[in-house]
């Protein structure tokens, strides 16, 4: 009899955390890794933020158990935050607040799934995604779109991929770990798509506010009104406010399915703590001031690593249009020997690219298919300059 259960041991760990972890531990050994693999700020959270957050920690009245739904100012700020950024007007009392927007997927796979129900997940996906499916009994239907695409999935592939079993669209623009972001126009024909088959729709707009160029983000909860209340948003502050370390993020949704998803966290986390409870009341009901700044720090470094990426024989980066990835297409780079390897695959790649130019960036078999890697432009001017500059050098060698 095994000691860990089938579920839990069918779970594969977080890539992208993984390769973090390895980047810091070998940095911690001495060695001057540079990290392009978590999607982390390099910002500090907002001044104004953090005097809310030691505020609160002096208040006793958030020394205590508070609701496990949230804080009510919050889920009321959300609320509104929701209507001021996605157009969708809700109550209070359609918000979970959860311990970051991880817990909000699960929440909303555990609440809407039943066992053998199919996820249609367009692809590449944040890892995340199919293993939330996964641990609430369902199945994800990868549907991939490559490069050639811009990555993104058309109507006729998700109908090609729909079963009687489908119950959700899982749908994310801006994304990770692409970028892609998708017109009002697409978002909208998807949106009619899914209310036609009278599938729920779970969209993830954790980066609403990080668009570049003429990209605009559009919330396909009103850009598709036919949906009514079969759509479930999933966002947080961990990314638009610098807060990855805060743990607040949150689910919006009808009623009776935020009530029931509140059951689920009262058995399993309770409240989120309150003192980032409240650091995360500042920040959605702040000003946009701070994420605007940062956003034109994105800006200038994403240009700058895509140009350096497009600069090497066998990678091929479309432009990102939102969030803070690139990613980078490297199948020409498969069969290529360097420094006496040839690697095949991208994890083999990325594997070379941490060993020999000690950069850490995420292979594409944790998002869907190989053949891709993913690097983030969330770090500093000076680490993402030198750490291109590596990948540019090993590459370069290729024969």
């Amino acid at each position: 009899m095994s000691r860990i259960s089938r579920r839990i041991g069918s779970i594969a760990e977080s890539a992208t955390l993984a390769v973090d972890a390895k980047a810091k531990a070998l940095k911690a050994a001495g060695r001057p890794v540079i990290g392009f693999g978590a999607g982390e700020p390099d910002f500090p959270t907002p001044d104004y933020i953090v005097e809310a957050a030691v505020e609160a920690a002096r208040n006793p009245r958030f020394h205590r158990y508070s609701p496990a739904a949230g804080l009510p100012e919050l889920r009321a700020a959300i609320a509104e935050k929701t209507m001021r950024d996605s157009g969708y007007g809700i109550e209070a009392n359609q918000v979970l607040v959860t311990n970051g927007g991880k817990q909000a997927v699960y929440n909303t796979f555990a609440t809407l799934l039943d066992p053998g129900d199919e996820v249609l997940l367009p692809a590449p996906y944040w890892t995340t995604y199919p293993e939330a499916i996964r641990l609430a009994g369902g199945v994800p239907v990868e549907v991939f779109a490559g490069p050639e695409q811009g990555y993104k999935v058309t109507i006729e592939q998700l109908e090609a991929a729909l079963t009687e079993r489908t119950k959700v669209l899982l749908f994310v623009s801006p994304s990770n770990p692409t970028g892609a972001v998708y017109s009002p126009e697409m978002v909208a024909q998807i949106g009619r798509w899914a209310a036609s088959k009278d599938l729920w729709v779970v969209t993830d707009e954790i980066y609403e506010h990080l668009t570049y160029d003429a990209a605009s983000f559009t919330s396909i909860a009103t850009a598709a009104p036919e949906l009514g209340d079969k759509v479930i948003i999933l966002n947080g502050v961990a990314k638009t406010y610098a807060m990855t370390g805060w743990r607040v993020g949150w689910m919006a949704g009808p009623a009776d399915v935020i009530k029931a998803a509140t059951n689920l966290q009262s058995h399993a986390t309770s409240n989120v703590a309150n003192v980032s409870q409240m650091a995360a009341l500042a920040a959605v009901s702040g000003s946009l001031d701070a994420v605007a700044r940062m956003r034109t720090a994105f800006d200038r470094r994403r240009k700058a690593m895509v140009t350096a990426l497009n600069s090497i024989d066998g990678v091929d980066c479309p432009t990102p249009e939102g969030a803070f990835y690139a990613y980078a297409d490297v199948r020409g780079m498969f069969g290529r020997e360097i420094r006496g390897i040839v690697p095949a695959t991208s994890a083999e790649l990325a594997a070379l690219i941490l060993e020999q130019a000690e950069v850490a960036v995420v292979p594409g078999e944790a998002f869907g298919p190989s053949g891709y890697i993913r690097l983030s432009y969330a770090l500093g001017d000076d680490d993402l300059a030198e750490g291109v500059a590596r990948i540019q050098s090993l590459l370069g060698e290729a024969q």
